[in-house]
């Protein structure tokens, strides 16, 4: 079954995200594989928003984060724990909205052609966090409260199907 995930230019963002929503649901009831989770959010989300760089960072141990599936120009495979801004929404526990990467302290540089970045976690039924959403843009102000509460609702959705999560 093909599915698109492309949307008219006149909705509003949070429009935009209410839309996918609707969609991304229907695009992964009843798969729990986490690694086709992942790739198809990845892939949906850009298709969706054109988003430079999306993808999942994981947990690997207490220290490190290691590159999952993602969809954009190559990435860094590592990152530690309160490093930059998946370590550092790693190790707070929230949502991070950077409106000039530049601006933030430790940022790490994968590609100089980010401008601003989210970064959402991904909590197990547990509460821990088990990886980051990360996502680009090549813009600065890309990201605000439409993305963090549509890309917050996306990770609910998705950690709902993840069998591994539960």
């Amino acid at each position: 079954m093909e599915q698109t995930f492309t949307y008219p230019t006149t909705l509003t963002k949070k429009e935009r995200y209410a839309a996918f929503l609707a969609d991304y649901r229907l695009l992964i009831e009843g798969e729990d594989d986490y690694i086709s989770l992942l790739a198809n959010t990845s892939a949906a989300l850009r298709e969706a928003f054109g988003f430079f760089w999306i993808g999942f960072y994981l947990v690997h141990d207490e220290q490190w984060l290691h590159l999952g599936p993602f969809q954009g120009p190559v990435a860094c495979s590592r990152i530690r724990r309160g490093r930059g801004v998946c370590g550092t929404a790693w190790a707070e526990g929230r949502t991070i909205v950077v409106p000039d990467v530049d601006l933030f302290p430790g940022h790490i540089a994968c590609s100089s052609a980010s401008r601003s970045e989210i970064v959402v976690p991904l909590r197990n039924a547990q509460g821990h966090i088990v990886g980051v959403l990360d996502i680009d843009s090549e813009y600065l102000n890309t990201f605000d409260d439409s993305d963090q509460n549509g890309l917050e609702a996306v990770i609910d959705i998705l950690m709902s199907e993840l069998s591994y999560a539960k």
